[in-house]
C-alpha cells in the first residue's frame, strides 16, 4: 500500500511539473488582456464634445453639433470631394441637367442599403425629400425651388425646379440632403412624420448608425451592417465633457482622441502635449463689419468714406487681439475654400495716412458713428474696442452700442445702425451663398444685404450669375462683381476664423472640409 502511494505521489508530481512548464510558455493573462485592449482602442474613436446635442432628424435640425452625428449615419445623392467644395458622386453615380436648368435627373448606384436592410431606391429618395418639404422646418427652405420629384424607375429620380438654380447640386451635398428610410413613417405619431422618433434615432444608409445616446454623458455610433463602406473604426463615441481643462487632461492621457471644446487661450498649452497635433485651417466663417450705406449716417453714402474706414483697420493686430492669431485675413467676399474665391481682388491694408486723405477728399470732418454689436459672440466686445481705437487714429469717433442678440437682429433688419459687427458662413459651397445674399438689393436686412447696398450693375450681374449653368461663366461673372463691390466697400472684411482642432497624433486620415465644419469623415479615418 505504501508502494502504491509513492507511485501515485510521483505521478502527481510529474503532472504538476508538466503543467507548470506549459503555463510558463503560454501568454500571460496580462499580455493577452493588453493586446485585446490595444485592438479595441484602435477600433474605436473617442471625441470629446463640450455639450449635448439637440434633435438629429435631418429634416428638422440646422445645427452643426447635430450634423456630426447625422452626416456619417446617412448618405446623400452627392458629396463634397475631400477638402474642396467640388461635388462627387454619392448615392447617385451620375446626373444630368436640362438646358434651362430646371430638370435634374439622377441615376442611383445599386447596392446601397439602409441600416434596416431595405434598398435605397428612387422611391426612397423621393419620399425622403418630400418628407423634408412637408415638415416645413429650416432645411425645407433650402429646397423651396423644388416643385416636383418623380421616381421614374427604381434607379432614376428626377427633380423639377420652379426656376433655374445653379447651386442646386451643392445643396444636395449638405446635411439637408440626407436620405431617410421610408420606414420612418412606421414611427409616425399624431401626424409628426416620425419626427419624435428621429429626434434620437437614425434611419440612414451611412456607414454608421446610432447605437446609444446617454443624455449628458455620451453618444455612441456603431457600424451599419448593410453599408457598402467598411470603416476601420467599429465604433465612435462622442463623450460630453463640458470643462475644457478636463478635455485637455483627457487628451493628454489618451482617454480621448479628439477634443473639440478647447478655447484659443488654452491652445498654447495643448501644443506642448507630446502626442497631440493641432489641425488649423481657414474656415468659411467670415467676421466682418456692416457699413450702412443708405440708412445710416449720411457720410457713409460716400464711397471714399467707406474706403477710409477699411484702410483704418490694423487687420493683423486685430486678429492677434481678438483671435490670438488663429484667423486668416479675408481676401474678397468669396472666402478661401469656396470656388470663385479670387486672390487677386482688391485688398484693403492698414494705411492711416491714406485713410485720412480719403476723408479729406470726401469733405468729411469730425465724423461720429455708432457701432452696434451683441452678446452673441464672446469676442465681439474686444473686436469692437479694437475697431474703436483704429478709427480714432483717423479722427473718427466710434460710440459702442452693445445690445441683446435679439435686439441687434431687429435693429439690423430695420437698418437702425451706422456700423454693426456680424459673421457669415455659406449654407452650401457656391459663391451664390455669399454674393447674392450680401450684395443683391432685393435682400436688404437680415436676408443678407445688411449694408443696405444698392448698385444696379451689380444687381444685373448677380442675376446673370444666379441663372447661368456654366461654372466657367459664373466664375467670370462673380470675379467682375467682386472687383466692383470691393471698390464700393459696403463692408469691412476682417478675417476668416480658423478651424482649430486638437487631435491625437495616432489618428490618421482626417480631412477638414470647410463646408462640413464639425463633421468628421469617419469612414476614411483610422488609428
Amino acid at each position: 500500500m505504501r508502494k502504491i502511494s509513492l507511485i501515485l505521489l510521483a505521478l502527481c508530481f510529474m503532472m504538476i511539473t508538466t503543467a507548470c512548464k506549459q503555463n510558463a510558455n503560454a501568454p500571460s493573462k496580462t499580455t493577452a488582456s493588453n493586446a485585446a485592449s490595444g485592438n479595441a482602442a484602435k477600433s474605436e474613436l473617442v471625441v470629446a464634445i463640450p455639450a449635448d446635442i439637440g434633435t438629429i432628424d435631418p429634416a428638422v435640425t440646422m445645427d452643426n453639433s447635430s450634423w456630426k452625428i447625422i452626416y456619417p449615419t446617412y448618405e446623400r445623392l452627392v458629396d463634397y470631394d475631400g477638402a474642396t467644395t467640388n461635388i462627387k458622386p454619392g448615392l447617385a453615380k451620375k446626373w444630368t441637367v436640362s438646358k434651362d436648368g430646371k430638370t435634374w435627373t439622377f441615376t442611383l448606384e445599386k447596392g446601397h442599403k439602409f441600416a434596416d436592410g431595405t434598398e435605397v431606391d428612387a422611391k426612397a429618395v423621393k419620399e425622403s425629400f418630400e418628407r423634408t418639404l412637408k415638415i416645413k422646418n429650416g432645411p425645407a427652405g433650402i429646397f423651396s425651388m423644388v416643385s416636383k420629384i418623380t421616381a421614374d424607375n427604381p434607379t432614376t429620380v428626377t427633380f423639377t425646379l420652379s426656376e433655374n438654380f445653379p447651386p442646386f447640386l451643392s445643396t444636395l451635398a449638405t446635411n439637408y440632403g440626407n436620405i431617410v428610410s421610408p420606414k420612418v413613417m412606421e414611427y409616425e405619431k399624431n401626424g409628426d412624420m416620425g419626427q419624435n422618433y428621429l429626434a434620437n434615432h437614425t434611419m440612414g444608409s451611412g456607414p454608421y448608425q446610432l447605437e446609444s445616446w446617454k443624455k449628458g454623458d455620451s453618444i455612441k455610433l456603431s457600424l451599419n451592417p448593410h453599408s457598402k463602406v467598411k470603416p476601420a473604426f467599429k465604433s465612435v463615441v462622442f463623450k460630453i465633457v463640458g470643462d475644457s481643462s478636463v478635455q485637455r487632461l483627457q487628451l493628454e492621457k489618451g482617454e480621448v482622441d479628439i477634443a473639440e471644446g478647447i478655447p484659443v487661450d488654452q491652445i498654447k498649452d495643448v501644443k506642448s502635449i507630446r502626442n497631440v497635433r493641432l489641425v488649423q485651417k481657414p474656415s468659411l466663417v467670415t467676421d466682418y463689419v456692416y457699413i450702412n450705406t443708405s440708412k445710416g449716417n449720411a457720410a457713409l453714402q460716400n464711397k471714399k468714406v467707406r474706403q477710409a474706414l477699411n484702410e483704418a483697420i490694423d487687420y493683423d493686430a486685430l486678429i492677434d487681439a481678438v483671435q490670438l492669431g488663429y484667423a486668416t485675413k479675408t481676401r474678397g467676399p468669396v472666402p478661401e475654400g469656396v470656388w470663385g474665391h479670387d486672390n487677386s481682388v482688391k485688398q484693403y491694408k492698414h494705411n492711416v495716412k491714406h485713410a485720412k486723405t480719403l476723408l479729406k477728399e470726401a469733405g468729411v470732418k469730425n465724423l461720429s458713428l455708432d457701432l452696434l454689436y451683441s452678446d452673441n459672440k464672446t469676442w465681439w466686445k474686444t473686436e469692437a474696442l479694437t475697431i474703436q481705437s483704429n478709427l480714432a487714429d483717423i479722427g473718427v469717433k466710434v460710440n459702442l452700442k452693445s445690445v441683446a442678440y435679439a435686439t441687434s437682429r431687429d435693429m439690423i433688419d430695420k437698418g437702425d445702425f451706422d456700423l454693426a459687427l456680424g459673421v457669415w458662413s455659406p449654407d452650401f459651397g457656391d459663391p451664390y451663398g455669399i454674393m447674392n445674399y450680401w450684395y443683391d438689393s432685393k435682400n436688404f436686412g437680415l436676408a443678407g444685404n445688411r449694408a443696405f447696398y444698392k448698385n444696379s450693375k451689380v444687381d444685373r450681374l448677380l442675376k446673370e450669375a444666379a441663372t447661368n449653368n456654366s461654372k466657367q461663366e459664373r466664375t467670370a461673372l462673380y470675379k467682375q462683381i467682386q472687383d466692383i463691390v470691393m471698390d464700393d466697400a459696403p463692408y469691412i472684411l476682417l478675417y476668416q476664423k480658423d478651424y482649430i482642432l486638437p487631435m491625437s497624433k495616432d489618428v490618421k486620415g482626417f480631412v477638414y472640409n470647410p463646408m462640413l465644419d464639425g463633421i468628421y469623415n469617419l469612414a476614411d479615418m483610422s488609428k
